[in-house]
Formats: structure tokens, C-alpha cells, sequence
């Protein structure tokens, strides 16, 4: 927190399929001086909508940081729907966004138009920043930016000011690194390009592994082609 002191935001993920250890670890991240949490769907065990509803705000009642909920069916095997995402919006002051990784422009849509203008949708892929933007969205929660992030954040500026020809021009530019990034299982290849970088030490936590040979030569064509790796 001190390095970020004055420079960026921190938005801690603090999310946690027990509803308690959510509670303590965001607890701990406002103690630390973080800006905000960020709270995934409970994972594996699969909360009905109520559940999700009281877990949520059971979170946001023990905290007073901003919360952002993270909505990645495809790796929690369940969705935050869009009621229950506006009903704690009403009920719960400092829920004030949403990371929505499902894939869906049409549900931004259907975000936008339960709860308003103020209620942040951010993209959770960069490869649907633009098409999330055009029907709602205000910006992304970026993997590509930790390798590319004036790029990224050029993009998403400029798509805001009105200036969509600058903004698809550099998607298009970076649209291969959005899907490379991606190649073998997220964190994997965004850890190995940040090492291309020299920015990190390559460690892995099993039960995630080295990116493949064929996975790694993939990836750095597409760091080359964005012209974010020059050799």
C-alpha cells in the first residue's frame, strides 16, 4: 500500500467462497489502507441467489470500502443475475460495481438498464472492452494491462471521449495478445509474458505449470505483434 500511496488505487481481491474468511480478509485489506475490494462469486459451492444476496451483504456490512463484485460464471459455476446485482446495489451503500467476465454484451445491457448511470460495469476480458463500452460499460479490470497498460489504458480513454476509430484501431492492434494471453490457463501466460519482460521471477503454485513450449512461442508472437516485446 505504501508504493501505491498517491499514485494508483488498490482494489483488493478479498473474495472467498466462506463467507467469513471474505469478511476477515477485507476486513484486513481496509485495515492495510486499501481503496476498495473486489468480490468474486462464491466458488464450488454454488449459493442460490438468496444465499449469494446475504453473503454479499454480510461482507459489505463489515466493511466500509467500496466493493466491486466479480461475476465469472465460467470459473464459479454460478452468475450473480442481474436482480440480485440490483437488489444489493439498493440495500448495500458501498456495492458500487461490477467486473462482469460471463461474455455477455447483451447482460451489461440488461446491468445498465436496472441500475442506472452510477453503478459501475466494468469488462472482465479485454477482448470485449469495446463491445462492453458501446452498451454501457465504463472501462475494463484488465489482464493485458499488466504487459501493455498505456495501451490498454489509451484505449479506454479514448473510446470514452467519443474517439471510437483511435480506440478500435488499438484493439485491433492488441486483440492478438488479448487472446494469447489467454492460451493456457489465466494467470499462466500473463506470469510467463511479464517474465518475457524481465518484470518477474517465472514461479508457479501447482497445481499451475510452466506455460508449454507451443503455448509460450504463441504468446510471444502475439507480445511482438503488439509491439510490447521488441526481440
Amino acid at each position: 500500500m505504501k508504493l501505491a500511496a498517491g499514485k494508483i488505487k488498490v482494489l483488493a481481491g478479498t473474495g472467498a467462497n466462506s463467507t467469513s474468511e471474505a469478511i476477515g480478509l477485507t476486513i484486513a485489506a481496509e485495515k492495510a489502507g486499501a481503496d476498495g475490494s473486489l468480490q468474486v462469486a462464491p466458488y464450488y459451492n454454488k449459493p442460490t441467489q438468496e444465499g449469494l444476496f446475504q453473503h454479499f451483504k454480510a461482507i459489505a456490512d463489515n466493511t466500509k470500502l467500496p466493493i466491486v463484485l466479480y461475476s465469472i460464471p465460467g470459473r464459479c459455476g454460478i452468475e450473480i443475475a442481474v436482480p440480485t446485482v440490483k437488489r444489493l446495489a439498493a440495500d448495500c451503500k458501498n456495492i458500487v460495481g461490477i467486473k462482469e467476465a460471463g461474455g455477455n454484451a447483451d447482460r451489461v445491457s440488461q446491468l445498465r438498464a436496472a441500475l442506472g448511470n452510477k453503478f459501475e460495469i466494468l469488462s472482465g476480458d479485454d477482448a470485449l472492452t469495446l463491445p462492453f463500452m458501446a452498451v454501457g460499460a465504463q472501462g475494463v479490470i484488465s489482464v493485458a494491462s499488466n504487459v501493455a497498460p498505456r495501451e490498454v489504458a489509451t484505449m479506454v480513454r479514448a473510446f470514452a471521449a467519443g474517439d471510437t476509430q483511435k480506440a478500435l484501431a488499438i484493439h485491433q492492434k492488441l486483440y492478438p495478445l488479448f487472446k494469447d494471453l489467454f492460451v493456457e490457463t489465466n494467470p499462466v501466460p500473463v506470469k510467463a509474458a511479464l517474465a518475457m519482460l524481465g518484470l518477474i521471477d517465472e514461479e508457479y503454485r501447482l497445481p499451475l505449470v510452466q506455460l508449454s513450449a507451443a503455448s509460450r512461442a504463441t504468446l510471444k508472437a502475439a507480445m511482438k505483434a503488439a509491439s510490447v516485446l521488441k526481440s
